[in-house]
């Protein structure tokens, strides 16, 4: 699984500390997500990021087979 978290972030002018505090989970957690660490993800969570930054799950993940 790809994380665009960054590219996103960028189109938006958005920083991870501010998308963190919008989306009300920890920059941390955020931070794993971003760096393609993170084992899962809440659909809550989800839902809440694509709604911040205005964009589809599809836009923010997309699978590459290993």
């Amino acid at each position: 699984m790809e994380v665009h978290l960054d590219r996103l972030l960028e189109e938006r002018g958005m920083t991870l500390t501010e998308l963190a505090n919008r989306v009300g989970v920890t920059h941390v957690n955020l931070s794993i997500l971003k760096n393609g660490r993170a084992r899962a993800v809440r659909f809550t969570t989800l839902s809440r990021l694509c709604e911040v930054l205005e964009c589809q799950p599809g836009d923010l993940l997309s699978y590459r087979p290993r």
